[in-house]
């Protein structure tokens, strides 16, 4: 097992080929030890190459709702207004930070995003 730091586009490629070809070892084998370590370092590239932004916070809430099935109504009864869920939806009103914390918990949405300016 020869591990390396990945520093290029080249060392980048090679790894991906090396991770397919040990995809299947064994956990705790010297395969399976290198695949893990392998997936640490291709992660770490990735995030440093490849960001992925976080989305939106109102197309966050809109998705979370569409995966929970919920009404302008639902999201309402979480903000105790129906005019507040309509504003929100129609970014002519900011979330506070009791409406974040209202998202969080009952939506499960990520802090991390709701918090970004719109």
């Amino acid at each position: 097992m020869t591990i390396k730091p990945i520093k290029t586009e080249a060392d980048y490629q090679e790894a991906l080929l090396r991770l397919e070809i040990i995809f299947d070892a064994k956990l705790g084998s010297n395969e399976g030890d290198e695949l893990e370590i392998l997936g640490i370092l291709i992660d770490t590239y990735e995030k440093e190459h490849f960001p992925i932004a976080l989305p939106d916070p109102v197309e966050a809430i809109k998705f979370r709702m569409e995966q929970l099935d919920y009404s302008q109504s639902d999201l309402a009864a979480i903000f105790g207004v129906k005019s507040r869920a309509s504003e929100i939806l129609n970014k002519k009103r900011k979330l506070s930070l009791e409406m974040i914390r209202q998202l969080h918990s009952k939506l499960n949405i990520p802090t991390e995003v709701l918090i970004q300016a719109y």
